[in-house]
């Protein structure tokens, strides 16, 4: 894998590389060409080849990716087979919905536990999941060293809590909290989930559609 910075814009396209490809992969597509792929995705066969020459060199004049390859590669790139252990701190009505529908381990993550203050939901499981109760957090992070957090906590203390995670370890925050999250420790990163942007604008589309 070629040592050079790799651009924000590169990094968010490839999770939609392996979505397309994982897609193509459990249809039993075997092979596929930029300008086909780049079809599909509605962006331009000379960005994916530069998007994934980051990375190395994928794919054969005259023949395209094998499916199944790239899709393994980008698979590597995004961490996926790292097994990277996640945990839900809230586990409201959003931090439920994630729970019961979102399925982690296809996408690389160990998840186990969610925690949360309230008793009607400590020592309750979904899916499988054990919600536990807040207090446990430090000694849970302690033994087992998760990697990310998913945040579905009140704004008022999106960023107390975070930084208390920060302090114990956690790297990585996938944040609903509608709160912008930061830190100056190094090595930690933020996912800021903002349904409000998106919905916006979806209707600013549609306004001058």
């Amino acid at each position: 894998m070629k040592r050079q910075k790799i651009s924000d814009a590169v990094i968010h396209r490839l999770p939609r590389y392996y979505r397309y490809l994982d897609d193509l992969y459990n249809k039993g597509v075997e092979r596929i060409s930029s300008n086909s792929l780049g079809l599909r995705m509605s962006i331009t066969a000379s960005q994916i080849r530069q998007d994934l020459s980051c990375f190395g060199e994928f794919g054969q004049q005259g023949y395209g990716y094998n499916v199944a390859e790239l899709r393994a590669e980008i698979g590597h790139i995004l961490g996926i087979d790292n097994g990277h252990r996640i945990i839900v701190v809230g586990a409201g009505h959003l931090g439920h919905a994630l729970l019961q529908n979102f399925d982690f381990g296809k996408v690389g993550f160990q998840i186990d536990s969610a925690f949360d203050r309230s008793p009607e939901l400590i020592g309750t499981t979904i899916h499988d999941v054990t919600i536990r109760s807040i207090d446990e957090l430090p000694s849970y992070v302690e033994q087992y060293h998760p990697d990310v957090a998913v945040l579905t906590v009140p704004q008022n203390v999106a960023q107390s809590l975070a930084d208390q995670l920060i302090d114990m370890g956690i790297r990585g925050f996938w944040n609903f909290t509608n709160v912008e999250l930061s830190t100056q420790v190094p090595g930690v990163f933020f996912e800021n989930i903002h349904f409000v942007d998106t919905l916006l604008t979806l209707s600013y589309r549609i306004s001058r559609s």
